[in-house]
């Protein structure tokens, strides 16, 4: 049997980013903590958390006073910024480059007038971490949709202006784009921006060729990741024999009988090092 890791998958950028400030600021023996989870895998929080990293939620933040506060790679809206500064909370800002840019774009795409007869839309996830901060931007006007059926929520008599968030998949904003274009008014405009970060998007097709070259997949992702739902998707509609685990733990050793080439690859938000104790777990049954 021979094992690949796929070298594509793994975290992405902004996680790395992140985590390397988390980890920079600890080993200073700092006590730091971190507004949310660093990163939707369960296994890589436990990790930072054994080295001090403190994980809170909106409301803890909220009560916390002159503290040290890492800001994740999915960004935040401006209310969380304000509420530092009121309780002198210092703030570690990791938040991802791409998404700080998405921010600023929308924010002044807010503030440049006409708001009451634009819809500024983004196609993402509601609730989402990264979403919440893009909305914020607008004082919570914006328009999410989640999936390019929702687009008939939109008034096509007046001017539409769309965006994206960052992780959502290409296929699904070029369909509302298509059709928003079909619908749309003569009267009205409509304008948009193909915000999709490329290192995660390029992870679709990637992940297709990987999947439709081994026998077996396991798809390595924590059980939050949005992103991970996806890919896993992606190897499931070409490799039937795809499975997903959160862990070596959960890995069903029956999946492998007659299986002569395992490929192990993950999410954007999934480590290469939980990765290869998936590899190692195999290894260790051969």
């Amino acid at each position: 049997m021979e094992i690949e890791i796929d070298q594509g998958s793994g975290f992405c950028f902004g996680v790395t980013r992140a985590i390397n400030k988390a980890e920079e600021e600890l080993s200073r023996g700092s006590t730091l903590y971190c507004l949310g989870d660093i990163v939707h895998n369960g296994k890589e929080c436990d990790r930072l958390k054994k080295l001090g990293l403190i994980t809170i939620d909106h409301d803890a933040f909220a009560s916390l006073h002159r503290a040290k506060v890492l800001l994740r790679a999915h960004g935040e809206p401006p209310q969380t910024y304000l509420q530092a500064q009121q309780n002198d909370i210092e703030i570690i800002d990791a938040t991802c480059p791409v998404v700080l840019h998405l921010q600023e774009r929308i924010k002044k795409e807010y503030q440049g007038g006409e708001t009451e007869d634009k819809q500024i839309v983004i196609y993402g996830k509601n609730g989402h971490a990264e979403v919440l901060g893009l909305v914020g931007q607008t004082d919570g006007k914006a328009i999410v949709i989640e999936s390019p059926e929702e687009v008939i929520k939109l008034d096509f008599g007046r001017d539409i202006c769309l965006y994206s968030q960052t992780t959502k998949p290409l296929e699904g904003f070029r369909k509302i784009v298509e059709y928003i274009e079909k619908h749309i008014s003569p009267e009205a405009t409509f304008r948009y921006y193909d915000t999709i970060c490329r290192q995660v998007a390029n992870r679709m097709p990637h992940i297709r060729d990987f999947a439709a070259r081994h026998d077996v997949i396991l798809f390595v992702c924590g059980k939050k990741s949005s992103n991970g739902r996806v890919l896993y998707e992606e190897c499931r509609s070409v490799n039937p024999r795809s499975y997903m685990v959160d862990a070596a733990a959960e890995i069903d050793f029956s999946w492998l009988k007659d299986c002569r080439f395992v490929g192990i690859c993950g999410a954007t938000s999934t480590p290469k090092w939980l990765m290869e104790e998936c590899a190692d777990a195999i290894r260790k049954r051969l």
